[in-house]
């Protein structure tokens, strides 16, 4: 076990490198001169070079690139341009209104998406087993942009319940919530539903069944146990997901998080500040993906590490 997550820790590295080198490369092939953009279209041609020489904009790429991923080992992920402030503490300061719409979705989610998957497999075949599938059928054909302004046209504008103008309190995370939710919920409402049905039909549950044991228990002990194996997979890229969907989620309602931050960067040619977010958020994702992978053992023994 010790082994395997020395070697899974390893692998953070060549993910890591990779993704640098992937956003680095994209943000110099963007059009665009950063100096341009501080100073103006009215900046001189000698503010213009001074910028470029302060900022290093003309030294080599490889040279660059080095800098910069010499920096991000060392936890410092450049100055911005803009703002002339630390990318880190920016990305701090806004990830926690981020990670509370993710969680909060990802909770929404599980909460529904799991047990209406174990109702519809429960009753499959029925009409209320086909109903519950079209239905998540119908909530993954919605675009989750266009689902988040009818609803903030409907509950903000139309009906008043909350506010248009502020993301603080309960009020103004459930509807952001609710839209990063129900696409994840109806993938998992069907992958649940898919799961205990395969895990229906294998030979330890009819011998458990033979042998007296209560549905509940059946269900509870040897069902949904192992039935959970594909579903905490999914669970774990699900997180990634809601993080990549709050971009769009926090324009929409204003959010001052992670995702509004990065399309700020991006519309600016912040390099620093676009590097710096989606490698913060490359290292989240990778290592969530370590952690699901380490409870793998704990809910299914059988899996073994070598």
């Amino acid at each position: 076990m010790t082994t395997y997550i020395f070697r899974r820790i390893l692998m953070l590295f060549p993910v890591l490198l990779g993704v640098s080198l992937l956003v680095f490369g994209i943000a110099k092939l963007t059009p665009g001169d950063p100096a341009q953009m501080m100073l103006g279209q009215h900046a001189t041609p000698e503010r213009l070079a001074q910028l470029h020489e302060q900022l290093h904009l003309d030294d080599p790429v490889i040279v660059q690139y080095g800098r910069f991923l010499w920096n991000a080992i060392h936890g410092d992920l450049g100055v911005s341009y803009r703002g002339q402030k630390p990318v880190i503490n920016s990305i701090l300061s806004r990830f926690p209104s981020t990670l509370e719409l993710t969680l909060s979705g990802l909770i929404l989610a599980i909460f529904t998406g799991i047990p209406a998957g174990m109702l519809a497999a429960r009753v499959h075949g029925t009409f209320l087993d086909q109903g519950i599938m079209f239905f998540t059928v119908s909530l993954l054909s919605i675009p989750v942009f266009w689902l988040a302004i009818l609803l903030l046209y409907l509950f903000g504008v139309w009906l008043n319940w909350i506010s248009v103008t502020s993301s603080e309190g309960l009020s103004g995370l459930i509807l952001p919530a609710a839209c990063l939710a129900i696409g994840p919920s109806a993938v998992l409402t069907r992958l649940t539903r898919a799961s205990i049905l395969e895990t229906l039909s294998e030979d330890y549950v009819r011998t458990a069944r033979s042998k007296g044991l209560k549905e509940r228990m059946v269900m509870v002990r040897h069902v949904l146990r192992n039935a959970m194996i594909p579903i905490l997979t999914y669970l774990g890229l699900m997180f990634a997901g809601l993080l990549g969907g709050a971009v769009f989620i926090e324009n929409v309602f204003a959010r001052s998080g992670l995702g509004r931050f990065m399309i700020n960067a991006i519309a600016a040619r912040d390099y620093p500040e676009i590097q710096g977010s989606v490698l913060f958020t490359a290292t989240v994702f990778v290592s969530l993906n370590i952690v699901v992978d380490l409870l793998y053992a704990s809910i299914d023994p059988r899996i073994r590490y070598s």
